[in-house]
């Protein structure tokens, strides 16, 4: 019996490798997937989404059991996902009008969708009030006066949350942390803007303010920060409700929630981020005598990341005597950004090879004309030829979203898998697409 890779915990739920030793991912050898759909090519595994779904909502409903989780779509979202999360009983997270067109597209029900969004758009929310969504989490005061004009001329009383921001250091890449003071998203609350947004939102006639919304960064490795942020928050809303009478229906200490991306990386279990917030919302809300709102959580990472697997062919291979092996592959930054932009570090193995041992040291490179397009820099990898394929575990958030025509070069195909079946959720572009809004 081959000894199992320690790299494999990291991908999908329903990884495996067969008898040729091919990485397989919801039942189908990703050789094959490869071959049939051609690379770059990022495979989601049905199964571990609709599991990850479930934790969550399994997680923080058994401790707090008013409790919606929505997803944070801008980790990715397409109609087929859309249709996944809305069958699981999750809300959504939008951000822009094109993810509230996704979930418009799936009939997602409005009263789980929640706006938010920093530089919210007149069409954006004329958009959302028309299709009735549940809140709107305001970020600023020219927001707040916009959308209070618009909710009337359509005749609406809208709901809103005041999003805050708590000054709350997560621990996280400084370009993912957002619950700063010096941050561009919500009301600060020390310079005294965070009391005068919620004074403008309760004399706004068209807007009722359901509670409070803070987000802290992405990816977060403790839970302390969770339950510091709640203490300030939870204390000012206490102070709201004394000076103005503002009711705490709905809370939302926002996501950030990390994965696991490489084999020495440790983060927190979804049952442990469960416990921290919910036993501080519930101990505090009863010691400030508030009442118990409905909890909203956003995870999107932790819903997607480890779904997602990247499939790349390896083409040249470049060995600097002394220096470094190249291995260079057919994707890179313009369809994952992240290691570029944040560091973001990943594991990575020959799928076609996946039993072989990993002797050699590697730098896996993109086919882009950026120095700085590093996909993995020094690891280990089984002895890799031209043709091999490269498979990169939880690749499933923030890639596809951030992806990329540089170097005019089409975006990758998607498919979804799931007992043995592949169905492809996104075409691969080609170059009439590149060219398609083009004019001479």
């Amino acid at each position: 019996m081959q000894e199992q890779s320690p790299k494999l915990p990291l991908f999908p739920i329903t990884r495996e490798v067969n008898r040729h030793g091919h990485l397989c991912i919801g039942g189908c050898d990703c050789v094959n997937l490869a071959e049939e759909f051609g690379t770059p090519l990022y495979v989601f595994d049905e199964d571990t989404i609709r599991a990850k779904c479930r934790e969550f909502r399994r997680e923080f409903t058994s401790r707090y059991a008013d409790t919606l989780v929505i997803y944070a779509s801008k980790a990715f979202l397409n109609p087929a996902l859309a249709n996944i999360i809305k069958e699981e009983g999750l809300g959504l997270d939008v951000v822009s009008g094109g993810e509230l067109a996704v979930a418009q597209s799936v009939e997602f029900p409005g009263n789980k969708v929640y706006f938010h969004g920093n530089n919210k758009t007149l069409a954006e929310l004329t958009q959302a009030l028309a299709y009735g969504i549940e809140c709107i989490v305001v970020d600023n005061f020219s927001e707040i006066d916009l959308l209070d004009s618009l909710a009337s001329k359509n005749a609406v009383k809208q709901k809103v949350m005041v999003r805050l921001t708590p000054d709350v250091d997560p621990h996280t890449h400084r370009y993912t942390t957002t619950g700063v003071l010096d941050s561009k998203f919500g009301f600060p609350l020390v310079t005294g803007q965070a009391e005068a947004a919620v004074k403008r939102v309760t004399s706004a006639p068209n807007l009722v303010l359901e509670g409070f919304h803070f987000h802290l960064g992405s990816p977060i490795l403790e839970t302390s920060p969770y339950q510091i942020a709640i203490d300030i928050v939870l204390n000012f809303a206490s102070t709201m409700h004394k000076k103005y009478g503002v009711q705490l229906r709905q809370f939302s200490p926002g996501g950030g929630f990390a994965v696991r991306y490489t084999v020495d990386s440790h983060v927190p279990a979804t049952a442990e981020y469960a416990e921290a917030i919910t036993s501080k919302l519930s101990r505090l809300t009863s010691e400030l005598g508030l009442s118990r709102p409905k909890l909203i959580v956003e995870p999107g990472r932790a819903i997607v990341a480890q779904a997602g697997v990247a499939l790349y062919k390896v083409g040249a291979i470049k060995e600097i005597s002394g220096v470094r092996n190249y291995i260079c592959v057919d994707g890179g930054i313009g369809d994952n950004i992240r290691p570029a932009l944040y560091g973001a570090k990943y594991e990575a193995v020959v799928a076609n090879k996946v039993w072989q041992t990993e002797s050699v040291k590697v730098t896996i490179t993109g086919r882009y004309c950026e120095s700085g397009d590093i996909l993995i820099r020094d690891m280990m990898l089984a002895p890799i030829n031209t043709g091999d394929l490269i498979a990169v575990p939880v690749s499933g958030a923030y890639s596809i979203p951030m992806s990329s025509n540089y170097n005019l070069v089409p975006r990758p195909a998607i498919v979804l898998v799931k007992g043995g079946k592949a169905r492809l959720i996104r075409k691969r572009e080609d170059y009439r697409h590149l060219m398609s809004l083009d004019a001479i």
